[in-house]
């Protein structure tokens, strides 16, 4: 399961705090997912992005968020979560004004429910897709991350971090042709690299929920 760690106000205090701890103990956040629990700066969100950046420059990668109000949480952040689960309450988009005249509006096309991508995902970079499956038609490096509403499809190798079913949905699977991941997670339940057999490294696998609990087989 994920480490959450609780940022209070004055942030500098905090960050120096936690400086000391990663001082004592280097290796302590060292390829472990992590939540962010926002509770004590919900009256100062505008703060965030750049607590963001401090924990990314200090090697600590944050996979969710909790204790904010979904309004606040934009594209660019980690999924919003409750309780290691992830939060359905979206902020519903303002219908288009109705154009005047004796026609209607034209109604604008249909959201895609996939995402394709034709490349590899290099390290540092985050794919983020909260609305249906994202299918990769290469790699995921080391350092990189998918976050996906449905299934993830890598037909390459998954070697960064694979997050399925943000939206909400607990059937969503994470399929790869060769299994290297540091992080695979759906619908805020969670595996490491240290908690995948080691048995499954370099194959064809799969990851899904059952009876509340995270499967990886291989697929060969």
């Amino acid at each position: 399961m994920a480490l959450v760690l609780v940022p209070e106000p004055p942030l500098a205090d905090w960050l120096a705090a936690l400086d000391a701890q990663m001082q004592r103990s280097p290796a302590y956040f060292a390829g472990k997912p992590v939540v962010l629990d926002l509770t004590a700066l919900a009256s100062v969100p505008e703060v965030v992005g750049g607590l963001m950046e401090a924990l990314a420059a200090r090697g600590i990668r944050v996979i969710g968020i909790e204790g904010v109000e979904p309004a606040t949480v934009g594209i660019e952040l980690p999924p919003l979560l409750a309780g290691g689960r992830t939060v359905m309450d979206g902020i519903a988009a303002a219908p288009e004004p109705t154009v005047p005249g004796p026609a209607p509006a034209a109604p604008p096309p249909p959201e895609p429910g996939a995402l394709l991508l034709e490349q590899h995902v290099r390290s540092g970079q985050s794919v983020v897709f909260p609305r249906g499956d994202v299918t990769i038609i290469g790699s995921v490096a080391s350092g990189a991350e998918v976050v996906a509403g449905g299934s993830i499809h890598v037909y390459g190798a998954l070697r960064g971090r694979a997050v399925a079913g943000v939206a909400g949905n607990p059937r969503a699977r994470i399929f790869c042709r060769r299994l290297e991941a540091e992080l695979l997670a759906i619908d805020g339940l969670y595996r490491t690299a240290d908690d995948i057999e080691a048995g499954l490294r370099g194959r064809p696998a799969q990851a899904w929920l059952e009876a509340d609990s995270m499967h990886v087989a291989g697929l060969d």
